[in-house]
């Protein structure tokens, strides 16, 4: 047994550790997104047991992801707990197909200030809305109302003595989150989610405490395959905006993540259309289940690595566990203080945002650092979905502005001809400053027009210049002399016959 398969012992104690992790990752963020806890797990085990069976990354594991968990929410809000799973489902065959049509690669291709400026504002909106579930009041709905409402809601809190051990539950679990690091090796062998929530858990069962827990229908109750009536809502083109935001979101996250995971360990490396497909089976499925959406996870992913997973086993594996919890103890689930899950998110929330990241952009690339920010801010401000094209345009502006970076130098010795130098990318971007500076040279006196300098001249800026030359030399000044830029040597080239 152990010969056919040789990591066994590895993959098995590597399975617990990440089925511990994602217990109450997967109950949180379901929480969180206004959808029964079950249907958190339900995504966690289609995680586990079909796209873990899935070629692309081998150690990478699947799951909801809190990064999903304000989109999700705005989904659930505007068209029901009924049509989120013909959204997942939908989104689920656009990955399909853009792995199919090998696309997952150019996911790669995204700016990293965007997808940082992303994961920012996700986790700004995460920690303000979850301090509201901790303090159990409702949350405004959007980014910007949380964040502005939070001064009244600590004011409210303080008046009340339920919301208060509420937020005290939430409070002492983010706590315990980060102070687990600091326990001996052997206690840290429980993750620190986990051990948070038995405690809040405990607490809250011992000392009886006013404090709101989850509201458990079972695991056959949750599930819900989308209706004919689910399917019509697909002819409102609002909800299409929504598919795309899951699909590009949901794919980026995972790819972001693959590409992370590869680097903490020293086995095969991702294939990412195929990661991309196997992450598009699974939402295909968890739509169908009407489950939230998935995503790869790099908490359950690095703690799958870190605790020496060989092969793709492990996933699977933890995914067995995740099923036998939900149908042998789903009454668990009603004991666990919904603060202690806010606590969590809050924390997760909070490791979203870039800190360091911002730091080093800002010293190094500082229109980067911008492109971040404003993401993050747009996102808070609007919508995830924006948020994201507003980040997008901006680093497409800031890429097309560095391409176009054109420098003109004028050397006049107040006798002779005038030489101007151009040099980096002539393109009708820079074009007004071009003729700009060669207008405002004196008419009566020569000109040499130095190109070589310049790595591109596009056919608008050439044409221009052309023009120009002409122009200046109409009054009897003596014809521009233009040196062209050089051509590099023509590539060879042999093709099979």
């Amino acid at each position: 047994m152990l010969s056919k398969f040789p990591y066994l012992r590895q993959d098995f104690l590597a399975s617990v550790v990440v089925f511990l992790v994602a217990v109450p990752l997967c109950v949180g963020v379901a929480v969180a997104s206004g959808v029964p806890a079950e249907l958190g797990l339900v995504t966690g085990i289609v995680g586990g047991l079909i796209t873990g069976l899935m070629p692309g990354s081998s150690l990478q594991v699947s799951g909801p992801a809190a990064g999903l968990t304000v989109i999700v929410f705005e989904a659930v809000s505007e068209f029901g707990v009924a049509t989120l799973g013909v959204i997942v489902l939908t989104a689920g065959l656009l990955q399909l197909a853009m792995g199919f049509l090998k696309i997952g690669r150019w996911f790669r291709a995204i700016s990293v200030a965007v997808v940082e400026g992303m994961l920012c504002g996700i986790g700004l909106v995460i920690i303000a809305g979850q301090i509201y579930a901790a303090a159990g009041l409702k949350a405004p709905e959007t980014g910007i109302g949380k964040i502005a409402g939070l001064p009244e809601a600590f004011a409210d809190a303080l008046g009340n003595t339920e919301a208060l051990a509420s937020l005290a539950i939430g409070a002492a679990t983010v706590a315990v989150v980060v102070l687990w690091k600091k326990l001996p090796k052997k206690a840290q062998a429980v993750p620190g989610a986990l051990g948070a929530v038995v405690l809040a858990t405990l607490a809250t069962l011992a000392f009886s405490l006013p404090v709101a827990t989850v509201q458990v229908e079972g695991l056959l109750g949750v599930i819900q395959p989308p209706g004919p009536d689910a399917f019509g809502d697909l002819a409102t083109p609002a909800i299409w905006g929504t598919i795309i935001a899951f699909t590009l979101i949901a794919s980026a996250e995972s790819l972001f993540s693959a590409a992370a995971v590869d680097r903490l360990h020293d086995g095969p490396r991702t294939q990412y259309n195929k990661e991309m497909i196997a992450q598009g089976t699974g939402n295909t499925v968890c739509g169908l289940l009407g489950a939230l959406p998935m995503t790869a996870v790099i908490v359950r992913s690095s703690a799958n690595v870190n605790a020496g997973a060989k092969t793709k086993a492990s996933r699977v594996l933890h995914g067995v566990w995740l099923l036998l919890f939900a149908a042998a103890l789903p009454s668990v689930l009603a004991l666990i203080p919904i603060p202690a899950l806010a606590g969590i998110l809050v924390h997760a929330g909070w490791k979203l945002i870039p800190f360091r990241q911002i730091a080093d952009l800002w010293h190094s690339h500082k229109g980067e650092a911008l492109i971040l920010m404003v993401t993050a801010v747009a996102i808070v401000a609007v919508n995830m979905f924006e948020g994201v094209l507003i980040g997008l345009a901006l680093s497409v502006v800031k890429t097309a502005w560095e391409a176009s970076h054109l420098k003109t130098e004028i050397i006049d010795k107040g006798a002779g001809p005038i030489q101007v130098y151009l040099s980096g990318n002539a393109t009708f971007l820079r074009l007004p400053k071009i003729l700009d500076s060669l207008e405002a040279l004196p008419q009566d006196r020569p000109v040499e027009l130095d190109l070589t300098g310049l790595h591109h001249l596009d056919h608008a800026c050439r044409t221009a210049l052309e023009n120009w030359a002409e122009r200046h030399s109409t009054n009897g000044t003596e014809p521009v002399k233009v040196t062209e830029p050089l051509k590099p040597p023509a590539e060879k080239t042999t093709s099979d016959t």
